[in-house]
């Protein structure tokens, strides 16, 4: 997959394209993505996302932007995995804010991307004041030489499937929900940095995995595997929170106990796949009732993974 910064003045080939933020690359999004391959191979195209970063909501409203659920590194690694050949990544910035919906439909899609054929969700809106729409973009096209399609939502047990709906259920700790949206479970990849060494003096080595965004979109206690630290995912249990017997108004953090391991993890690039919440983030009153926690959730996590093994087995 190619990817490339910005637009183009004018676009070295035609393409297939279709635009969005992408962020979790839920079913919705896959669904689009699906959408854009049939086309482009009906076409002999290759088919093209443009995508922004940061999330355009980050930009206007910072506070109050929703949590993210993907690095750009992350959606990137799933756009690729689901056949995209080439990604635009723009900068939203002051500049793009001001463009209007005439200006991006000409300058951007139709010079700057080569569009030939542009797919758009049902509710998708573009350029300033989001005053642009699929019946503009259907008007326009004849004129400067592309089709436009529309893909209606992807519902889900009586639900539109959305980023939204995707942040709601890993807030409530609905991870089996999570997934379904997704078709996938939901994990977070990072590369583990030098922590305080805490879990270590308490007798539970933990790996710190770096996080690009400092508002996850779920929290808690968690059975999890690690992936990218052995040939096969690890069984770990993982804490994602601020931490609050350790620290005052502390970032979150990721820290990840894998069980029987004694090796060296740092700085490798992991992914930490989330498969079962155990309990909500505590405040204790000393380091010693949180040792024995973690102790407790080190029994629980394995608990929990002999559960699996035994659905397995049952099911095999």
């Amino acid at each position: 997959m190619r990817i490339s910064r910005g637009i183009p003045a004018v676009a070295a080939a035609p393409a297939a394209i279709t635009i969005g933020n992408f962020d979790g690359v839920h079913l919705g999004h896959q669904a689009m993505l699906a959408e854009l391959k049939r086309a482009a191979g009906r076409l002999g195209l290759p088919a093209c996302v443009l995508t922004f970063e940061p999330h355009p909501r980050e930009f206007f409203a910072p506070d109050k932007a929703p949590a993210r659920l993907t690095s750009l590194r992350e959606k990137l690694e799933l756009l690729g995995d689901y056949g995209v050949d080439r990604v635009h990544v723009c900068r939203f910035n002051y500049s793009w804010a001001q463009t209007t919906a005439e200006d991006f439909i000409e300058r951007i899609i139709a010079r700057g991307l080569g569009a030939r054929w542009v797919l758009v969700g049902d509710d998708f809106r573009f350029g300033a004041r989001r005053a642009g729409s699929f019946v503009m973009l259907k008007r326009a096209a004849p004129r400067l030489g592309f089709e436009v399609a529309a893909l209606a939502s992807v519902m889900l047990e009586g639900g539109r499937v959305s980023s939204t709906a995707l942040r709601q259920a890993l807030a409530a700790g609905e991870l089996e929900r999570a997934g379904r949206l997704l078709g996938r479970t939901y994990s977070i990849s990072g590369r583990v940095v030098a922590g305080d060494g805490l879990g270590r003096k308490l007798g539970f080595p933990t790996a710190n995995v770096q996080m690009k965004h400092n508002r996850p979109p779920l929290s808690g206690i968690f059975a999890v595997r690690l992936h990218g630290a052995a040939a096969e995912p690890l069984r770990s249990v993982a804490s994602l929170g601020v931490r609050p017997t350790v620290k005052q108004q502390g970032a979150p953090v990721l820290e990840v106990h894998v069980l029987d391991f004694s090796g060296d993890l740092y700085r490798r690039h992991v992914r930490v796949e989330f498969l079962h919440k155990l309990r909500d983030e505590e405040k204790y009153a000393d380091l010693a009732t949180l040792t024995k926690q973690i102790a407790l959730d080190v029994e629980n996590t394995r608990n929990y993974f002999s559960r699996q093994d035994a659905k397995a087995q049952k099911a095999g």
